[in-house]
């Protein structure tokens, strides 16, 4: 992710994949600590943040076509043991949803429409680019 994010051209990213809640939440061992072996500590740019999911799309806008084969490249090097596709169109919403508007307002800022979790009692974690 180091890799992408430093190739700049990247507006939003969304790593999406199942929840991995910080205790459990049925079964026996409810409200025990979720130990899991992907619940990590990641560093990516400057922000040090804790995995609330266990990755399986990394969803990106892009400013412009031109960087695709930067994020080709970044791909190419830090997915080289993982099996990856990089696929073009229109994965993010760009206008508020009823998500969006209950937990931000309408006033909401353009950079974090569609990245609501309903179920998240935080916020979307903002990592500064290289701009």
């Amino acid at each position: 992710m180091n890799l992408i994010v430093a190739t700049g051209g990247v507006r939003r990213a969304i790593m999406n994949g199942p929840r991995l809640p910080a205790t459990i939440t049925v079964g026996p061992a409810k409200g025990q600590p979720n130990a899991h072996e992907m619940r990590k500590i990641v560093k990516i740019g400057d922000q040090t943040l804790e995995l609330q999911v266990h990755v399986g799309t990394i969803l990106l806008e892009l400013e412009n076509r031109d960087v695709i084969p930067a994020i080709r490249a970044a791909c190419e090097a830090g997915f080289r043991d993982l099996p990856w596709y990089l696929q073009e169109g229109r994965f993010m919403k760009t206008e508020p949803s009823l998500v969006d508007y209950a937990k931000y307002g309408p006033n909401a800022d353009k950079a974090i429409i569609g990245m609501a979790d309903p179920s998240s009692r935080t916020g979307p974690i903002i990592i500064q680019g290289t701009k």
